[in-house]
C-alpha cells in the first residue's frame, strides 16, 4: 500500500469531525492514530453491494494504547475527541480532491452511532451534511 499524504489535526475535547469520505476515482484509504490525547473513531460502510452496508464500528484510540485503525476506501470516517489538546494523525492512499469529497450527517437517525456526547462541537459543514437516507453511494 502506498501512502501519498499525511494529515494531522489538533482539537479540544468534544470536537466531532465527520463522517467524511472521498468518492471514486479519488477514494482514500486512511491509517489513523492518536499521537496525544484520545478519540472515539468511527467508520461506516458505504459500499452499496456490501453485506454490511450502513453498519458502523467504533474504536477508542489513545496515546496510551497506541492503536491504529485502517479505514478502507468505501467507508465514511469520523471521530470525537475525548480529551483536550488531542492530536490525531492519518495517512492517506490518495490525495485530497475537493470535488470528490462527501459526507453523511454524524447524528443520522438511521445509523444510530453511539457517540456518547451531549453537545459536541461540530462544524457547520458537518452539521449540514446529508442524511443517510438521502445519500447515494458511488462505491
Amino acid at each position: 500500500m502506498d501512502f501519498v499524504q499525511d494529515n494531522e489535526s489538533k482539537s479540544q475535547k468534544d470536537v466531532l469531525r465527520g463522517l467524511h469520505f472521498q468518492n471514486p476515482p479519488f477514494e482514500q484509504g486512511k491509517l489513523v492514530r492518536v499521537v496525544k490525547g484520545a478519540v472515539l473513531d468511527v467508520a461506516v460502510d458505504i459500499r452499496k453491494d456490501s453485506g454490511t452496508y450502513g453498519e458502523w464500528l467504533s474504536q477508542e484510540l489513545t496515546e496510551e494504547n497506541k492503536t491504529m485503525l485502517w479505514i478502507p476506501p468505501g467507508f465514511a470516517h469520523g471521530f470525537l475527541t475525548l480529551q483536550d489538546e488531542t492530536i490525531f494523525q492519518y495517512k492517506c492512499t490518495n490525495y485530497y480532491n475537493k470535488d470528490s469529497e462527501g459526507s453523511i450527517r454524524w447524528n443520522d437517525p438511521i445509523l444510530k452511532i453511539k457517540w456518547d456526547v451531549v453537545n459536541p462541537v461540530v462544524s457547520d459543514k458537518d452539521q449540514d451534511a446529508p442524511s443517510f437516507k438521502d445519500f447515494s453511494s458511488k462505491f
